[in-house]
């Protein structure tokens, strides 16, 4: 049972929950366009109209085309992959804020359609799925408020572990592999079933994502994504995104923290702990490298032999490492940790660990629900800059977590027969 709650208690915190979407989610996105949405609509807008799709990386006159759509009034395309240009082409009949009505509409049946898998894949009550779901909090919040697609992307990654579990490798492989050329997370489950020599699965997953960067160079040329490959990728991996503050809190990721601590800038950081530009590129790599290569070797120590009880821990891990590796995070992103964390919660139950799985839930539910505004004023200030990295913090104490507990609760090798 999630949370270890009895029903009474879990039904009033499913309640409370569900008003605080109500009304930080799906009430926003009725009444006005915020940000990210414009930038998904005015690029759609452009390409059914005909504009010059070679200039979507062209932020300046970018803002001008969400300004004449009347999308709002600031945004950029970058560092969208172009086929990104496509997602919101059925709703470019309707203006900016009826369209996002509309994508909200999708993102909550999405929603749930991601509970009630869950509930089937964890074999979960449908409101422990649905409160698992909900604690992201600000999570859901701000992919319905800013018209994110991230709970269509969590849904493709449920529904593909979900075809897996029924015998159904091949569309298991399609449905994870759909968002992979706009979203890439999924990208890092097809290269662990990759090495699990899942080859069905794994060609699914390539068909898919192939097949929806074709129809992104079949419709907006190759020009774009020359440019996208030569100019835009690079920066956004290495957290560059362009028109936002480099050493903002807001991305929460080693990257941001080690240059607010090392990089000097005498507008936008004047007070660095050290004033010492190599030592924030050799910090993020030595922290990214010993992260990488824990999480590695307890992926080996699950996998060995191949286990088939090996596969969910390890999803879950493999979550928690994408996010935590990445050069940049937003909230809405976490909507993509529903199936990991899940499985991880589930994992820990399956073993007798209640309480790990409930120190897990905490720490989750603390990256969805934590007053963040209170941590933003250390920002900036020297070595206390680290204290406005709290979500940072707490993905790396659910990574702890998370892989010494599967280190302990290796699935032992099968012996030959």
């Amino acid at each position: 049972m999630l949370l270890l709650l009895r029903r009474p208690a879990s039904l009033l915190l499913l309640i409370a929950l569900t008003a605080l979407v109500a009304v930080y989610g799906i009430a926003p996105a009725t009444k006005y366009v915020g940000s990210d949405f414009p930038n998904y609509y005015t690029a759609a807008k452009i390409v059914v109209n005909g504009g010059d799709i070679d200039r979507l990386y062209d932020d300046v006159w970018f803002q001008e085309q969400i300004r004449a759509y009347q999308a709002g009034w600031l945004g950029k395309f970058t560092p969208f992959p172009p086929v990104s240009a496509l997602l919101l082409v059925p709703l470019t009949g309707l203006n900016a804020l009826n369209a996002l009505r509309v994508m909200t509409a999708i993102s909550l049946l999405c929603g749930l359609a991601c509970i009630v898998l869950l509930a089937r894949v964890l074999r979960w009550r449908l409101w422990d799925a649905a409160l698992l779901v909900l604690l992201s909090g600000y999570a859901i919040f701000n992919t319905l408020r800013d018209g994110q697609p991230y709970i269509a992307v969590s849904l493709s990654c449920i529904l593909g572990y979900y075809l897996r579990l029924k015998g159904r490798p091949l569309l298991a492989g399609i449905s994870l592999g759909l968002f992979v050329p706009i979203k890439y997370f999924a990208v890092t489950y097809l290269i662990y079933f990759a090495f699990r020599k899942e080859r069905t699965l794994v060609l699914g997953g390539v068909i898919a994502a192939v097949a929806v960067g074709l129809v992104g160079v079949v419709v907006l040329g190759w020009g774009i994504h020359a440019q996208f490959l030569s100019k835009v990728l690079g920066n956004h991996l290495l957290g560059k995104l362009g028109m936002q503050d480099p050493f903002t809190a807001s991305f929460q990721s080693f990257d941001a923290l080690f240059r607010r601590l090392f990089v000097f800038d005498a507008a936008a950081n004047p007070q660095p702990y050290l004033a010492y530009p190599a030592l924030q590129i050799l910090a993020t790599a030595i922290i990214k490298a010993l992260l990488l290569a824990a999480a590695i070797g307890a992926l080996i120590k699950l996998n060995r032999g191949r286990p088939e009880a090996a596969v969910a821990p390890s999803l879950g891990i493999i979550g928690i490492t994408t996010m935590l590796l990445a050069p940049a995070t937003a909230t809405y992103h976490f909507v993509l940790w529903w199936l990991p964390i899940g499985l991880l919660v589930a994992y820990c139950i399956e073993q007798r660990a209640p309480a790990w799985a409930a120190c897990i839930v905490a720490g989750y539910a603390l990256i969805g629900l934590f007053p963040y505004r209170i941590t933003q004023p250390f920002e900036g200030r020297g070595g206390l800059t680290v204290l406005a990295f709290p979500r940072l913090a707490l993905v790396l104490f659910l990574f702890v977590v998370a892989v010494y507990f599967v280190w302990r609760r290796a699935p032992p090798v099968p012996t030959p027969s």
